[in-house]
Parts: C-alpha cells; structure tokens; sequence
C-alpha cells in the first residue's frame, strides 16, 4: 500500500483560502457547461429557423465544437503550466463567451441579408470550442497549486459536480428564459417564462463569463504563497508533500510523456468515458421529445432532459469522496482504479437497458442511472492526472481531456450516421427515401438509429473497464 508523505502541520488552526479558489473554479465550471449545453437545449429553435430536417443535420455543429476543444486542449494545459492558470482562464473565458454571443446572431436577418447558415453554426462552435479549451486542465492546474493530495478528489468531484448540476439545469432555465414552463397538473395551459428569444438568451450566457472574469482577475492569485490572506498552517498543508509542490517548467520532457502507458492508458479510459457522455449534452433533448412526446414548455420534461446531468452531478461529488476514502486505506493505485472500474461497469449496464424502455420515465431512469455510474469516476480521473502529472499537471490533464473530447467528436459524427442510417433502412422498407420521410415515419426510421446507438456506448465502456485496469497513479509519467 501507498503511503501520502506529511509533514508535520503548525499548531495554529490553518485559513481556508483555498475554499475560495474551490468556490471560482466550480462557478467557472457551471458556467462552462451553461455555454456548452444551451445550444442542446436550444435545437429544436435552431433547427426550425434554420430549415434542417432533424437533429442529424446538426451533427457537425455538434462535433467541430468538440474537435476544436479536443485539440487546443494540450497546448493550452502547458500554456497555464508555464505562465500560470490565471492569464490562461481569463482568455479563455473571454474567447468562449464572445462566440457564445455570436451564436445567437447566425441565421439573423439584418437588412434582407441573413447572416450564415447551418455551416456558418459549425465553424463559430469551432472556434467556441477553441476558445473553451484547456478550461479543466488549467483548473487542474489551479486545485493542484492550492490543495493537498488528500483533498483532491473531493476537489475535482466539486468541479464536476457543480458542471454536471449546471449541465442539468441549463434545460430548465433555458426552457424558462425562452419556451415558458408549464407546471404539472395545471388545468389551465398558463406558462410562467419565455421572456426572451432563443437569440438573446445566447448573448446573455456570454455575458456571464465577462462578469465571472472580473471578479477572478481580482481576486484570484497562482499561488498560494502570493495570497496575504494564507496563513503559515494552511500553506504547510498544502504543501504537505514537497515533492509534488514544484511550479511548471518550460522544459517539458514531452517524448516521456508521449511514451508512457500509464497516460495512454488514461487518455484511451477518458476516450470512452466522453463517447457515450456526449449523447446528453447533443441529441438526449430532441431524443425525448421526438420519441418519448415530452413537452418543450414542460417542467418534468426539462428535467427528464436534464436527468444524466442531474445525477452525474451526486455522482461526481460521491465518487471524490469515496475515492479520497480509498485512496487513504489502499492507497492511489486501487483508490483510484476500483471506483473508475466499477462506475464503467455500471454504466455499461445502464446503456444496453435503454433500448427496451417503453416509456419516458423509465427511459429518464435508466440514462440517469447511466451518468451516475460514469461520473462517479469523474474525482478518480481528474485526481489521476494530478497523481501522475505532478509538476505537469496541466499537461496530462490536456492529453486526457483532448483525448476524451476527440471520442466524443467521433461518437457525435458515428451517432449522426447512425441516425441517418437508421432512416434510410426504414425509408427502404416504405419504398421511399430518407430525405422524403416526416412525422411518425422519421421518429421511427430515428430510432432505430438510437437503438443501434445505446449498444455501441455499452461496448465503449467495456473497453473503458478494461483501461481502468490499466491504470496505475502511483505511477508518475515523468519520474519522481
């Protein structure tokens, strides 16, 4: 078994500054995902203004976003390694919130002239997901400077929880702000809401990340050692282990990062865990109103959108704590890989349920069970690449992130040719063509695309298992 190294504390009671640092980085993450999951909660609107068919059509709107934010996500990550992660947040935040602005106005009419199409939407959710990359690893790199190692799942658990709770309340809100709610069991149709259009809710998501920036510029500092407000106790906390306290370097041996297994194996684990995940936050909306008849006005069906997000949210903070609580009795290679295992067993589980249930609900309940499970890994992982990166923390968090954001572009383009398939084999068996098939006829020809879809997310996650069993975090990429 592993043993965490301490030093011996001062006696005076230490300062909880570092809560603080907590407190913007789970603000950061709600905001995040509010940016990233409204455009879901808004495709019904913007596939009506725009002319498309179906969700299908969306598919490269959906998947460039995430190419560009799997991409930039390395480079960004060794940005905030090397200058610190205040700079690198701040510019972040600014570059996702402008083009969270600027998807609001594509597809506008302005003097006759209309301002960009459905190509037009993919290339500004590029550039989003450019702008919106490196935002965990440079969090990553923020709870690595400011906490200590037994304290970094429950950490990263908060992170991830407050975005998988915001990610779940972004339907609701936007069904608030635009479409209006109808409360359950009202006999008299009345709506509360919709005070604005699904454009101007755009602009107002963006303006949150500039308000969000001021206060960070603030307040915010690298280091605990540059903050007045750190007592001597907290800092000797923080940096119990001496060895993992050192700062980024500009010299970073990338060829023994490339070529260690422990953070392939990391990266192909996080690959699979963004595969299926990204159904929630893509297609899950139109999904359940297509297939299911829930209601866009209705409270119970933004909460049924919302349901993976919802319980991923308990699922994120349970599994920090639990894997710290591991980690403390069989140390950081089982503390970390027993839960992450487990939680993709689960999760496999749940998806292969999901084509055999009959009705909304019981759908609601087995896709939130689903995101439970997987994010129940979600301390482990984020935990892992502070375990393993050390002083490149960063670093390994971008290669992770990059690596599950591409498995989530390749499961949103491969989920989108499914859809389609799973519409020209039904448009095959009425003598017709996809293109022509409407109503019920297209949500059947969907669904079988879906079906296909919930089985090819079970199988990822067997692989996830498999690369749980992989992973060691006891094991640093670069050497003590």
């Amino acid at each position: 078994m592993e043993h965490v190294p301490l030093e011996p504390l001062p006696a005076a009671k230490p300062t909880r500054v570092r809560y603080g640092v907590l407190a913007f980085a789970a603000s950061l993450s709600m905001i995040t995902y509010l940016d990233r999951v409204c455009i879901s909660s808004g495709q019904s609107n913007i596939i009506h203004d725009l002319g498309l068919q179906s969700e299908a059509d969306l598919k490269w709107v959906f998947a460039l976003f995430t190419l560009a934010y799997s991409i930039f996500e390395v480079p960004t990550g060794w940005l905030g390694d090397v200058i610190g992660p205040k700079k690198v947040l701040i510019r972040i935040v600014l570059w996702w919130s402008f083009f969270t602005a600027v998807t609001g106005v594509i597809g506008l009419q302005v003097g006759g002239v209309v301002l960009g199409g459905v190509m037009t939407l993919a290339i500004v959710r590029f550039l989003f997901g450019m702008g919106e990359a490196g935002a965990y690893p440079n969090i990553t790199r923020a709870l690595h400077n400011w906490f200590p190692i037994q304290e970094r799942g429950v950490a990263q658990g908060t992170v991830w929880m407050s975005a998988r709770l915001m990610g779940g309340l972004t339907p609701l809100v936007w069904a608030l702000l635009v479409e209006g709610l109808h409360w359950p069991g009202s006999q008299t149709g009345a709506t509360f809401g919709g005070w604005l259009h699904w454009r101007a809710t755009f602009w107002l998501f963006g303006a949150l990340g500039v308000v969000w920036c001021l206060f960070f510029a603030i307040w915010f500092r690298d280091r605990p050692e540059q903050k007045s407000s750190v007592n001597a106790a907290e800092l000797a906390l923080i940096r119990a282990s001496a060895a993992e306290s050192e700062a980024g370097h500009a010299r970073v041996p990338w060829l023994r990062l490339i070529a260690s297994g422990n953070l392939w194996a990391l990266c192909m684990m996080y690959f699979c865990q963004a595969y299926g995940w990204y159904f929630y936050i893509t297609y899950l909306p139109r999904f359940l109103e297509d297939q299911y008849g829930v209601a866009k006005t209705s409270v119970l069906g933004a909460i049924y959108k919302g349901g993976p997000l919802w319980m991923g949210a308990i699922g994120c903070l349970a599994g920090g704590f639990i894997t710290d609580w591991l980690v403390r009795r069989l140390g950081r290679r089982w503390g970390r890989k027993s839960i992450g295992a487990c939680g993709h067993a689960a999760c496999m589980v749940c998806f292969l349920l999901c084509p055999f249930m009959p009705t909304a609900l019981t759908f609601f309940l087995a896709i939130s069970f689903a995101g439970f499970s997987a994010d129940m890994t979600m301390g482990a992982s984020w935990a892992t690449c502070q375990d393993i990166g050390r002083r490149y923390a960063a670093i390994v968090a971008g290669f992770m992130n990059m690596i599950g954001n591409f498995g989530g572009f390749v499961a949103i383009v491969i989920s989108g040719f499914v859809l389609d398939y799973g519409k020209s084999v039904y448009a095959a068996k009425l003598g017709t063509t996809s293109q022509l098939l409407s109503g019920s006829d297209l949500t059947a020809g969907l669904m079988i695309g879906y079906q296909i879809n919930f089985l090819v997310f079970a199988a990822v996650y067997v692989i996830g298992v498999i690369c749980w069993f992989c992973i060691d975090a006891s094991k640093p990429v670069a050497g003590e």
